[in-house]
């Protein structure tokens, strides 16, 4: 008996490559022992239904195979993804964020509305013509770094509480396009004008704990709070080049009577209003992107391989750490490869005669995909915004 496609790609323990190449792909893997070259077989290689004669029902049975084909394509296609997300984040599990936690640490700020915005905007069709050539990992766009307590060593009786950013190793001076401080100001009694100060930190050891980085005037209005950006593309240019030398900055922003407006340690009713840097990256080549091929719906009655509507919603996954979207359109592929397909892909059928006992014949499978911008936390709980290549199914064909 032909043992199921899961059930077959459990017992051969197969590697994480070759899992998500499997997934993708709407073929089973072949079963254990199954050599025989039945008529059940031979009708796979060439798309034509097998034989059954005295049969009135084999239309209606060969529609439900189609239907059940199309369920376990989809199945794969979604366990494929949660793997390929995780792959390409550099990640061994999903982060283990709660609603609360999130709640907490999603920054009520400008930039980030803008982004989510911009999903409610364009949802999951944000489509220019235009794709960035495909690679193994995800490439980050911007990031979103929450401020920590600074290390004891620079502190003075446990001050000041705000403001260290930790950046990763991988981001290169050279692809920092921006950076903005972003500071939030507590509303005022009385209109006023605040002199907000940012100092680098050192330690006490290194001479003046504070260098001097930026000062600013700000006129703010009597029970209005703001939001403010201040450029630091230089300073973290200096951090990312020499890391020992960031030890974080100290902000305030005082008024006329010396009262401290900047939030740096949140109070009660001030979650997501702490200081964060917004930095923005460079972004690699793009392509045009060409034609999408045969496309179906689950209503369609047609055979041959097509690209299928398939939407993703993380939410289902149980997975509160991506931001945004909270679902997309991925697409899958399925149906038959027939005869023909041998003379249009040559490659694939001189290395079907050459393996005889491998696959039937070709598989449709994805031929083209493209990438989604995402916004979710990492694993250091840090905000990020980038794109994670092959993601939708643009294209299906036999292969």
């Amino acid at each position: 008996m032909r043992v199921s496609a899961s059930r077959a790609l459990v017992r051969l323990a197969l590697p994480l490559p070759l899992l998500l190449l499997l997934a993708l792909s709407s073929c089973p893997p072949p079963a254990l022992g199954d050599t025989s070259g039945s008529a059940g077989a031979a009708a796979a290689t060439t798309g034509a239904p097998a034989a059954n004669p005295g049969n009135p029902g084999a239309g209606s049975e060969q529609q439900c195979s189609a239907c059940e084909s199309r369920h376990h394509s989809k199945l794969m296609r979604l366990q494929a993804i949660k793997a390929q997300i995780l792959s390409k984040l550099r990640l061994k599990q999903a982060p283990n964020i709660s609603r609360e936690v999130i709640q907490q640490l999603l920054p009520k700020a400008p930039p980030l509305q803008q982004l989510l915005d911009q999903y409610d905007v364009l949802g999951d069709d944000n489509r220019d013509g235009l794709v960035e050539e495909d690679e193994e990992h995800a490439v980050t766009e911007s990031i979103m770094v929450m401020a920590t307590e600074p290390q004891a060593l620079v502190q003075v009786d446990g001050e000041p509480r705000c403001c260290f950013f930790s950046f990763s190793p991988q981001l290169q001076p050279a692809r920092v396009l921006r950076a903005q401080l972003w500071v939030h100001l507590r509303a005022a009694r009385e209109p006023a004008t605040v002199f907000l100060q940012i100092s680098r930190l050192k330690p006490p050891a290194e001479g003046a704990r504070h260098v001097h980085i930026r000062s600013l005037k700000i006129d703010v209005g009597a029970d209005a709070s703001s939001w403010q950006s201040i450029d630091v593309k230089q300073v973290l240019q200096v951090w990312l080049r020499q890391p020992e030398t960031n030890w974080g900055i100290e902000i305030n922003a005082l008024d006329g009577g010396r009262n401290d407006l900047a939030v740096t340690s949140p109070g009660e009713g001030e979650e997501g209003l702490q200081p964060f840097m917004e930095v923005k990256m460079s972004e690699g080549p793009k392509r045009l992107r060409r034609d999408s091929g045969l496309d179906c719906d689950e209503n369609s009655s047609e055979s041959r391989c097509c690209r299928y509507p398939l939407t993703v919603d993380f939410e289902d996954f149980g997975w509160d750490w991506i931001i945004a979207p909270k679902r997309y359109k991925a697409n899958y592929c399925s149906g038959e490869c027939e005869y023909m397909h041998l003379q249009k892909y040559p490659h694939t059928h001189l290395v079907n005669k050459a393996n005889p006992r491998g696959t039937a014949g070709p598989c449709c499978t994805p031929t083209k995909m493209s990438s989604i911008n995402m916004l979710y936390f990492n694993r250091k709980e840090q905000i990020t915004y980038g794109k994670i290549p092959s993601m939708v199914v643009d294209r299906c064909g036999c292969l």
